[in-house]
């Protein structure tokens, strides 16, 4: 192109960079193999032609999407995109989307999304004394929340920058809960599949409680069998009965267990039991990332 256009190459990176920014071209992959192409997505004239201003704000505020061929949109962008591969009408399709994500989001209180009741319902015996979201994974027909969708490709990219992104969405949420909700200790759920960058491991180091880290070990089982691939609650219950190790020899009056995905909830109960029992606390809260307030669930993608 610098050859074709007859300009520096300084000059092509600028004009590439304005038409990146203005819609008509989008980019794949990373430096040094970097691909453009015409952009898709048609752009649209968002207070105009697509959304009212209040509807754009709501849907800027919660929408992320992440194309199959791995590209981030992000508010208006991303819906526009998924209203088009869906052939829906935008506006109409936008006021549906608040109606169902309204309710939703008025179950929140300080941030927090209670599914207490959830396992309540689920489990005969409960060790758990709370437990608590800070999003659902997904709501009906529109599928997987923006923190659902950050979740999900920060575990299963290992991209650390997806994770960075997670982690200071995030982490402002859990400090607020962990310093003013009357913990003594924190405890990260280890990760139960083998990854070369583990969420749990990078949350771990990002937090800064000022409060001990509770020790908490994964088993290495002759074949790992992780939870998401187990359907039944009772064998969900077995894994992680077995292969799970509260590993402390501390006492404490309260503690937060931190995960990231709540299906079941049988790995934070059964937790709560082992910390319970060796009598390392007498209170056990839990937070997950994202979950469900349905009972029993499985998040297989998670």
């Amino acid at each position: 192109m610098v050859r074709h256009l007859g300009i520096s190459n300084q000059a092509l990176h600028k004009q590439l960079a304005n038409l990146l920014a203005s819609g008509v071209i989008e980019k794949t992959g990373r430096a040094p193999r970097v691909f453009y192409s015409i952009s898709k997505a048609s752009k649209v004239e968002i207070k105009t032609d697509a959304l009212v201003s209040d509807m754009e704000k709501f849907v800027n505020a919660n929408y992320l999407y992440i194309t199959p061929d791995g590209r981030k949109l992000s508010g208006t962008e991303g819906f526009i995109f998924w209203c088009g591969r869906h052939k829906l009408p935008i506006v109409k399709t936008a006021h549906e989307y608040v109606r169902t994500l309204e309710p939703y989001l008025k179950l929140r209180k300080n941030n927090l999304l209670d599914g207490t009741k959830k396992i309540a319902n689920t489990f005969d015996k409960l060790w758990l004394d709370k437990l608590y979201y800070l999003d659902f994974y997904s709501i009906e027909r529109f599928g997987k929340t923006k923190l659902g969708q950050l979740v999900l490709y920060a575990k299963q990219s290992q991209d650390r920058k997806i994770i960075a992104e997670l982690i200071a969405e995030v982490m402002p949420k859990i400090s607020v809960l962990a310093e003013n909700g009357g913990y003594d200790a924190v405890g990260f759920v280890p990760p139960s599949i083998k990854r070369e960058v583990q969420l749990m491991k990078e949350l771990e180091r990002s937090s800064n409680f000022n409060l001990p880290i509770l020790k908490i070990e994964k088993i290495a089982t002759p074949i790992r069998v992780p939870q998401k691939s187990l359907s039944k609650l009772e064998d969900r219950i077995e894994n992680a009965r077995a292969t799970f190790v509260v590993t402390d020899k501390n006492h404490y009056k309260k503690v937060l267990l931190i995960d990231d995905a709540v299906g079941s909830g049988a790995t934070l109960n059964e937790l709560a039991a082992k910390i319970k029992g060796r009598g390392i606390a007498k209170k056990v809260d839990s937070l997950a990332l994202v979950g469900s307030l349905k009972g029993f669930d499985v998040i297989s993608e998670v």
